[in-house]
């Protein structure tokens, strides 16, 4: 076998396992996708409250609070995506406000209440990005090891 051909077909052998649910954009909404992250990464052999669990879940919660805080549009959804390749987990939330794009600001003051989740989901992220969609949408993307 060539090198090539083995490399292909290592990467065609890699089991891609994949998520997707659309939920309310509210408060017990965000709450229910943190919560469906954890079951599914179990059911994918993601032991609960180990640190690869926990990690995606404070970044499912940040990402879903933003989406309904930040970026609820009355009547519409946000959707969770989770991709599970190679001990990678790809999270994604999708939501219809493209106009409102996540940025990372300074640091807040230490005595502020809000104005650490994107700086948290930096520290604890490989990468993150923002891809547009179709008008509206927007997808908040982030990728972890496993």
């Amino acid at each position: 076998m060539h090198p090539e051909t083995e490399a292909s077909f290592a990467e065609l052998s890699t089991t891609v396992r994949a998520f997707r649910r659309r939920i309310a954009a509210t408060r017990r909404g965000a709450r229910l996708a943190r919560l469906l992250s954890i079951q599914q990464l179990a059911e994918w052999g993601v032991p609960r409250g180990s640190d690869a669990s926990d990690t995606a879940a404070l970044i499912v919660a940040e990402l879903a609070a933003n989406a309904v805080v930040h970026a609820r549009v009355p009547g519409r959804d946000f959707e969770l995506g989770l991709l599970l390749r190679a001990g990678v987990l790809r999270i994604e939330v999708t939501d219809t406000r493209a106009d409102k794009r996540p940025m990372v600001a300074a640091p807040p003051s230490p005595d502020a209440e809000s104005g650490r989740g994107l700086l948290l989901v930096t520290a604890l992220a490989e990468r993150w990005g923002v891809v547009e969609g179709a008008p509206p949408r927007k997808t908040v993307w982030v990728e972890v090891g496993v």
